[in-house]
């Protein structure tokens, strides 16, 4: 879930034996043209396969090789086998972090001419960014996610605006004996990062300088350890914090024991579901601001897909990508795996799945129905962050959320100074962990 983006709590766990058969199905078949696909599990995705691979009407076949659930164990597959130069990858699902380092490495084709005007026709800039290094296209964007602030309009009726805001709400409702735990991932893993990264982007601050290549870590980015330092150091957190993942964060949420939940959008779908009664008091409101005036901006996740460079079916896997990632599928996508779409008119779509019936919340699910707070996501979007962009992007990950860890022990100048030295090291890695 953490750094790209969460799936609907109820997608099963693909075991290790599932991902084995996928892989050597996609390699032993001797029958046809095979595309193999290498993405993330998704509940429903195996349909979007089954149309592309109707659209091809026989001239290829996608293959959808399901990889491990988590995306550091996705990402060291991939990358142990491009290193190794397999022949047999031909489209890659790329966390958005991830498309700078494969790109350096040369294990990425570049998007270009009629494929590049495809995949980019109509995408929001902010997920744009993450497909595109020194400038050229490498990947397509797939899905986009954004966290959002969630809220009990019975405990709180109006969303807090800043930060400061926030901590003093819920230091008066703690005095009050109400709810008023402040809930994000702060475990020692990317969700932590995420946070960190947000409160560094709306402070208007850098980790590193544009070009992704020398630490700048600014007033900005101390700001945002201060924030760290204060929310969590004023009795307003979960004592589980520091073990808190997106799903607990969730769950503690559900459970009443928060004010403010900061998350990603699949937590609405969670909520229907297990708690419809207490539905209309669960709220939304974009990222609270660190300054006053001056809007939050919020990190995105997703997934973009990329073409490997030693595939041999470049021409059928670009245009299979396009397919899987195309308007019609990035809707499907969204109303049946709780994927935000990437392409930015889709936000105001409010035909249903199938246009020839009528719209169903639960069968037949339009935009409006599934994302009731897309305006909201929108907005985010269009005010969006993105991580660091640099091939060392895991390693500098790693460091942030070791020195964040646990956010309560923050001295922010000294942190910020321990921060600066060890991600300069982290950048002289090229990010290539096998």
């Amino acid at each position: 879930m953490g750094r790209a983006r969460p799936k609907r709590r109820f997608t099963a766990a693909v075991s290790a034996a599932t991902v084995a058969a996928g892989l050597l199905s996609a390699c032993s078949s001797a029958q046809g043209l095979k595309i193999n696909l290498y993405y993330a599990p998704e509940d429903t995705f195996q349909s979007v396969v089954d149309n592309c691979n109707k659209q091809a009407a026989g001239r290829y076949e996608i293959v959808y090789n399901k990889l491990q659930r988590g995306a550091d164990d996705q990402r060291q597959q991939m990358v142990r086998r491009l290193a190794a130069g397999d022949k047999e990858m031909d489209i890659l699902g790329l966390d958005v972090t991830w498309v700078p380092e494969f790109a350096e490495a040369g294990w990425i084709d570049e998007w270009t001419g009629a494929n590049k005007a495809a995949a980019t026709a109509g995408v929001l800039p902010g997920p744009l960014e993450t497909a595109t290094w020194n400038g050229k296209l490498y990947g397509a964007t797939k899905n986009t996610n954004v966290q959002l602030l969630w809220y009990d309009d019975r405990i709180t009726p109006q969303p807090p605006a800043t930060w400061s805001d926030m901590i003093n709400e819920a230091k008066q409702l703690k005095a009050a004996g109400k709810p008023n735990a402040i809930l994000f991932t702060g475990a020692q893993y990317e969700g932590l990062v995420v946070v960190y990264n947000t409160l560094v982007a709306s402070a208007r601050g850098h980790i590193l300088s544009d070009d992704g290549k020398s630490v700048v870590m600014d007033a900005g980015a101390v700001q945002a350890l201060q924030i760290l330092k204060d929310v969590t150091s004023s009795g307003i957190t979960d004592p589980s914090l520091t073990n808190s993942k997106e799903d607990d964060v969730r769950q503690a949420f559900q459970r009443g024991n928060g004010a403010f939940e900061l998350n990603w959008p699949f937590v609405y779908a969670s909520y229907a579901e297990e708690d419809a009664a207490n539905l209309p008091h669960f709220k939304w409101a974009t990222y609270p601001a660190v300054n006053p005036a001056t809007p939050a901006k919020t990190t995105i996740g997703g997934y973009d897909l990329a073409v490997s460079s030693t595939s041999q079916h470049k021409p059928e896997a670009f245009e299979a990508a396009l397919c899987l990632r195309n308007r019609d599928n990035q809707k499907f996508s969204a109303l049946k795996d709780g994927v935000p779409p990437s392409i930015e008119s889709l936000y105001t779509d409010n035909t249903p799945l199938d246009p020839a019936k009528p719209v169903d919340a639960k069968n037949n699910p339009s935009m409006q129905t599934a994302y009731p707070m897309r305006d909201t996501i929108l907005a985010a979007l269009k005010n969006a962050a993105i991580r660091p962009l640099t091939p060392a992007y895991q390693s500098l990950s790693t460091v942030i959320s070791k020195v964040l860890s646990p956010p309560s022990k923050i001295d922010p100048q000294k942190t910020a100074d321990e921060l600066r030295s060890r991600l300069a090291d982290a950048l002289e890695s090229k990010g290539v962990i096998p």
